[in-house]
């Protein structure tokens, strides 16, 4: 895979140091961490208008009780807001903590009383001796096979719950001897340590695994038991699995989740230690999003592999097209109403990379500024994408599907034909075990599973033991996830005549006709969102609207990075469990929340696809989305089939432009078939397309034909399938489901 640069198509500071508009759509999401300090219901108002989309709670820290008071305040934000919020609730897992007396305060919170000052090259023991009280000379650590993994030299990290690891709360310690129940440690810095005290073992080895890891469960029985408790009276959206290090991990937990009735929250990785990344591609493929962790995740790689690390896996997870978080971005705003420039800085160039959204820890849980925090966070945010160049994204992700068709076709093969393309843990490179073992007792990695592969280059992927080789592991395209993702794309790269998007139209060959129809559904969705985004651009769309149930289809949208934002109506539907009917969509619509640039509405089920349309148009007028005779592009579903609609918003700005004419002005040469089922006269002429919202007139819109092969173009640019049953059914069908 080849490395994505940021360039400004605009090097005029003039032009650079306007202010973004105000009330402008911030495409990059926001989610906060609930605490002491936002957890009242005006506060969570004022974050939510701010542009909160999410709102998280630790099981790591607080009561129950606290949890629970917090999901409760959100649910009356949301509705005094009117603003739409999902929840995540955070684990406990596999945290090493310091034990210490803790007292329950006003608020519910739990507060320590004393904290207690260390000095560089004082001795500290690190004790899983429970008769021990917590001080400045000795900690007593909460795990009692500690002594098991601490070897001389290591690299020990106290440090309070959520801080940065540079500020006086903490403690680096080096490991100088280990007797008995006891570690004995001398400290590196200065640290003076307050509240919940949290322990991170540093990986020694600079390249592989070489440190013991602890066998604590994935989920403790505090978590389950909270998380059974929050089922019962609240929607979870996410669960943030912390300490996630194999696809194993996230496999366990699902099991989990579906059996206490959770089946739709999604699951969120969290990469905190060596061993994520090193497993990090078999943990995408399971996963539904990624957060990068970058506390913990900083304290396990060397400082000058970290802006690597982060490229490459937001990079991953954006050709995949799954929400990738970022935390860790402005701790100075715990205490101060403005980052520092380094602050601001990276928070840009996360947007510039791609993150979807930015996760707020200790800034909204305890500090002092939880609504300038959110606003600040939007507004830089806001003016890095203003600078993104979507058109180099674009191309980025079809220069690798491009790529792959190459690696394919050395093999004389159509990407994704074979049958395990298509199966989620199929023997693909890879396939569902992880690029590493999980470590052992010892230390060492257990080798992972050998499968056999006949297929040329793609079967002849080198498995690296070493951090250095993974940092190039998005080129690997070692699982399902990755490289079905890239593989789709570059089926329909190779369809559309080498990557040109110019070959769904009359004249392609027989064979890239024959490897369209035989692409699998993920693959048309995947050719859909594209040509959706490169549509909107080619006529200066404003809007995005897309038809869907679970999301699937806005994400794959959203992962093109279009410049405009995406209206995804979701439209509820009906479930059974074979007890009871349900009706589900709330929870699809808030899960769109975190992904960049997507606006999920709930839609009401209606008769009438374009009904629907016109009432989503309106809406978007209305918050200024859109202005009069702005072009907006819908994808949606009819029946079978997936089409992309263009049409125009009226001279009110309050629906759609209603046309009698057919925006194609010429055709790439005649064809029977382009009559419209029903009807002896062209296409074009048809009642049946009479006043359909497809039809309208663009002007300058580059010429588009109604094709062959089910397919529908604008200027020789593939936009989508639309048979002429399916044109024929658009007038009177509803939604879609994408």
């Amino acid at each position: 895979m080849k490395a994505k640069t940021h360039f400004f198509k605009n090097l005029e500071l003039t032009s650079i140091l306007e202010p973004a508009e105000d009330g402008a759509f911030t495409g990059t999401k926001v989610v906060c961490t609930v605490g002491p300090s936002c957890q009242d219901v005006d506060t969570m108002c004022e974050m939510l208008n701010a542009g909160v989309v999410g709102c998280r709670v630790d099981l790591t820290w607080g009561p129950l009780e606290f949890h629970r008071k917090s999901l409760a305040n959100l649910q009356l934000a949301m509705r005094k807001s009117r603003r739409l919020c999902c929840t995540m609730v955070d684990t406990l897992g596999r945290e090493l903590m310091i034990r210490r007396q803790v007292k329950i305060g006003e608020d519910g919170w739990p507060i320590h009383e004393e904290s207690f000052a260390v000095t560089a090259g004082q001795q500290v023991i690190i004790t899983t001796r429970t008769d021990v009280d917590a001080s400045s000379n000795v900690l007593p650590i909460t795990y009692s096979k500690f002594t098991e993994m601490a070897v001389k030299g290591d690299t020990i990290y106290i440090g309070r719950y959520l801080v940065c690891g540079a500020d006086s709360a903490s403690l680096y310690l080096e490991v100088v001897d280990v007797q008995g129940d006891d570690v004995y440690c001398i400290a590196k810095n200065d640290a003076v340590l307050d509240g919940l005290l949290t322990v991170f073992h540093a990986e020694r080895s600079s390249e592989g695994l070489a440190n013991v890891q602890n066998d604590l469960p994935l989920l403790s029985e505090y978590d389950k038991e909270c998380l059974h408790i929050l089922a019962q009276d609240f929607e979870v959206d996410f669960l943030s699995l912390s300490y996630t290090r194999s696809a194993e991990d996230v496999r366990e937990a699902r099991r989990f989740m579906d059996s206490i009735g959770m089946s739709n929250t999604k699951i969120l990785a969290k990469l905190e230690s060596r061993q994520s990344l090193l497993n990090f591609q078999g943990i995408l493929n399971e996963a539904d999003g990624i957060i990068i962790s970058r506390g913990n995740l900083g304290l396990d790689c060397v400082p000058e592999k970290m802006a690597l690390v982060q490229k490459t896996l937001v990079q991953a997870c954006n050709l995949v097209g799954k929400p990738v978080l970022l935390t860790r971005v402005v701790d100075t705003m715990i205490n101060t109403p403005r980052p520092t420039r380094a602050e601001a800085t990276d928070v840009a160039n996360a947007v510039l990379d791609g993150v979807d959204g930015i996760l707020l820890g200790a800034e909204t849980l305890r500090g002092r500024y939880p609504v300038e925090t959110v606003t600040t966070i939007c507004n830089i945010s806001r003016a890095a994408e203003k600078v993104f160049d979507h058109h180099y994204h674009y191309e980025h992700l079809m220069e690798v599907a491009i790529d792959v068709g190459e690696m394919a076709a050395a093999d004389n093969t159509v990407p994704g034909e074979s049958e395990e393309d298509n199966v989620p843990g199929s023997a693909t490179p890879g396939g569902a075990t992880d690029t590493e073992g999980a470590a052992g007792p010892n230390g060492t990695k257990a080798p992972a599973p050998h499968h056999h592969h006949p297929r040329g280059p793609l079967g002849a992927v080198r498995r690296d033991d070493s951090w250095n080789s993974v940092t190039s592991a998005g080129a690997h395209h070692q699982l399902p996830s990755l490289g079905v993702a890239a593989k789709t794309m570059a089926r329909f790269s190779q369809v559309a005549s080498a990557g040109s998007l110019a070959g769904l139209g009359l004249g392609r060959s027989a064979a890239a006709t024959n490897a369209y129809h035989r692409a699998p559904y993920i693959s048309k969705l995947e050719s859909i969102a594209s040509s959706a985004v490169r549509a909107a651009d080619r006529v200066g769309a404003s809007l995005i609207v897309v038809y869907t149930h679970t999301g699937k289809t806005a994400q794959l949208v959203a992962k093109y990075r279009p410049p405009m934002p995406i209206l995804t109506l979701v439209v509820p539907h009906l479930v059974s469990d074979q007890l009871k009917w349900k009706l589900e969509g709330r929870s699809s619509a808030r899960q769109c929340l975190i992904s960049r640039a997507l606006l999920p509405v709930l839609a009401a089920p209606s008769p009438s696809g374009d009904q629907l349309l016109q009432e989503a148009v309106a809406m978007a007028g209305r918050v200024k989305l859109v202005k009069p005779h702005d072009h907006v592009v819908c994808v949606q579903r009819i029946h079978d089939d997936f089409c992309v609609k263009i049409i125009s918003v009226d001279e009110l700005g309050a629906g759609i432009k209603r046309d009698d004419a057919v925006m194609s002005h010429s055709v790439f040469g005649t064809s029977p078939s382009m009559a419209v089922q029903g009807s002896h006269a062209s296409g074009y002429d048809s009642p049946r397309v009479h006043n359909n919202p497809i039809g309208n007139k663009f002007g300058p819109m580059p010429p588009a034909a109604i094709t062959t092969g089910n397919s529908f173009t604008i200027g020789g640019m593939g936009v989508g399938v639309l048979s002429p049953a399916g044109l024929a059914a658009a007038m009177g069908s509803t939604g879609g489901r994408p």
